[in-house]
Parts: C-alpha cells; sequence; structure tokens
C-alpha cells in the first residue's frame, strides 16, 4: 500500500480539520476567487478550504491521497447544498486524471507538501494549471517555533529515522527549495513570491484536550504515540506535546483554545 496513503487515512483528520475552518475560510476569501473560477485544491482533506472556495462561486475539484477524506469532503459539500464542489481520490505526483491547463488556480493548503517526490509535485501543480493562472500553497516551515512544526519536530523524535532516499515535507517551507522545484516546471524566479502568514487552530475545548485529537486521529502523531510506547516514553511525549499546545494557547483561559501557527504561503503566477 501507498504509504503516504496510509499515513493519512490513519486515524480521521476531520477531527483536526474542524479546528481549522476559521482560519481555512479567510484566507480562501483573500485569494480574489470570483464567480465560475476553475479551481483545484490538492491535498484538500475534506474540504477546509474547497468548500469556502465553492461558496465564493467557484467550479471547485478537490483531489486528496486518502479515501476517508474525499468522502468525508463529498459528505459536506452536499450537506451545504454546493453542486460546484467535488472530490476525488487521487496522488499528488501523478495527476493523470486532470487534463492539462484546466484550472486557472490551483491550491494546495498543508496537501501536496506532505506527498513524496516534490518534482513531481510541482511538475503536475504547473501542468494542470492554464496560462496566466496562479498556484497558491500554504507549507510549514521547518524549525519555526509555533504549533505545527514543533509537534512534527516532537513527534519525530520519538520515531524510528525515515527510510533512504525521504524527502522531508517540510522543506516545502524553505524557499530556496521551492523556488528549485518550481523552476524544474519552467516556472522563473521572479514568478514566485513569498509571505509569511498565520493559520489559528480554534478549539471550545482545552489545550490538553486538542492534544488527545492529535494522539487519536492525526497520523504523524498517532505514530509518534505507537513508537513511544514500545520504548516506554508514551508519558513523556505526552508531557512535551500538552507543555507546547498549554504554552502557545492564546485563548486566555484553560477552557478553550486558540493558538496560531506560521507558515509559508507561496504564490506562484504562470
Amino acid at each position: 500500500m501507498n504509504p503516504n496513503k496510509q499515513l493519512w487515512e490513519k486515524g480521521d483528520f476531520t477531527r483536526i480539520a474542524e479546528t481549522m475552518r476559521e482560519s481555512g475560510a479567510a484566507l480562501v476569501a483573500q485569494l480574489g476567487i470570483t464567480k465560475g473560477m476553475k479551481i483545484l485544491d490538492l491535498g484538500c482533506g475534506d474540504g477546509t478550504t474547497a468548500i469556502p472556495a465553492a461558496q465564493l462561486g467557484a467550479d471547485v475539484s478537490g483531489v486528496d491521497i486518502a479515501e476517508n477524506l474525499v468522502a468525508a469532503g463529498n459528505s459536506r459539500a452536499k450537506a451545504a447544498g454546493l453542486t460546484n464542489c467535488s472530490f476525488q481520490q487521487g496522488d499528488a505526483t501523478d495527476l493523470h486524471m486532470l487534463q492539462d491547463h484546466s484550472f486557472d488556480l490551483v491550491v494546495s493548503i498543508f496537501g501536496a507538501m506532505f506527498a513524496p517526490k516534490p518534482f513531481d509535485v510541482a511538475r503536475e501543480m504547473v501542468r494542470v494549471t492554464r496560462l496566466a493562472g496562479r498556484i497558491v500553497m500554504g507549507n510549514w516551515i521547518p524549525g519555526d517555533p509555533t504549533l505545527v512544526a514543533q509537534i512534527l519536530k516532537i513527534s519525530s523524535a520519538y520515531t524510528p529515522p525515515p527510510p533512504e532516499g525521504f524527502v522531508s515535507p517540510m522543506l516545502w517551507g524553505v524557499e530556496e527549495n521551492v523556488i528549485e522545484r518550481f523552476g524544474k516546471a519552467g516556472v522563473p524566479k521572479e514568478n514566485i513570491s513569498f509571505l509569511r502568514d498565520t493559520y489559528v487552530f480554534n478549539a471550545p475545548f482545552s489545550p490538553t484536550a486538542l492534544v488527545k485529537r492529535f494522539k487519536d486521529y492525526y497520523g504523524p502523531t498517532m505514530n509518534a504515540f505507537e513508537a513511544a510506547e514500545k520504548n516506554g516514553k508514551t508519558a513523556d511525549l505526552q508531557h512535551e506535546l500538552e507543555a507546547l499546545f498549554t504554552n502557545q494557547n492564546k485563548s486566555g483561559n484553560d477552557n478553550s483554545t486558540s493558538i496560531p501557527a506560521t507558515f509559508l504561503r507561496v504564490t506562484v503566477n504562470l
């Protein structure tokens, strides 16, 4: 089985995505989306950005590696009465089911960055975007002190080393790598711009309860806890994550959570 597919079908990422809805809608509102625009949301999950884009009148196609998230996205679109938003299973490294130059805008917010073969991912995103179209990516930044980069950093300390040839998804958060990857796909450096942006995880429950959601439903954190248990270090991992979430909570009380996380917003103009 495709290990990337296996990772994102593990648990239930919709339980994490519920805390990301507000920032997803806020980001979409900044993208200049107009009625009838054709949009691909790559690594779409259950539609945190795809559904707000469709609500603005765009014709949105979501693609994700995880079949359970595709099903959840289609259910959410149906419940919202959106006939202009559909989801299908697919791999960001090979979008063979999508025609060249099909989309005005390709969006991938914390999605395609996790696919293997980043040069193939960049090539496919460029291929399916129409001439004069745009690509917008949101990518976590390696070494960043805010939430998600630190979750992944802490988790990696408890898991076995990755297989030989593994390329860290966090490298999508380094500007030079982004320029190189899109450059190989034919995009000149001057057509790529970067912005440090913020995504906020909001939840009507405590930071400790949010840690439990990650432990129970987020594939990378689930793997970290499974590895920690084998080494008798479950309590250590739990303590590190609870300290991280509690210290970064900006809600002003212990019974709700609002944690900002910095990411690199990439805009590619074709």
